[in-house]
């Protein structure tokens, strides 16, 4: 699990490096005409925030078999995916229908969160 976690998390990373940068030069005028971008930017930093926190749970369960934080990381690789997922999908069609999708996301990443809560409450 551990190596599924800094995995997702490198990756997750990554992407929302080049995502944010895209957006911030390439698409930024388009982003700007529609209205989008703080949409956008709150994408990509809800997408970083997910990476960092599954990097973190991979270096957690180096030393930690707890089950608690097992169900965090897919909590987290959901969260990380879908809230900012429908985020982008809302900046690329201008369909807000895709924001009924975003508080799912939301939702995994809050739920994750609170499972990392347990967890080292557990641990304590």
């Amino acid at each position: 699990m551990k190596r599924f976690c800094l995995l997702s998390g490198s990756i997750l990373a990554t992407l929302s490096v080049a995502i944010g940068a895209f957006g911030a030069h390439a698409w930024k005028a388009y982003l700007l005409s529609t209205q989008r971008l703080d949409t956008f930017e709150t994408a990509s930093t809800y997408q970083m925030y997910g990476a960092l926190a599954l990097l973190l749970l991979g270096i957690w369960q180096i030393n930690s078999g707890n089950r608690f934080l097992k169900i965090a990381s897919y909590l987290m690789l959901a969260g990380s995916i879908i809230f900012p997922g429908a985020l982008y999908l809302i900046c690329i069609t201008q369909q807000n229908i895709w924001g009924a999708i975003a508080p799912l996301g939301g939702l995994s990443l809050i739920v994750g969160f609170s499972c990392m809560a347990m967890a080292a409450y557990q641990k304590a």
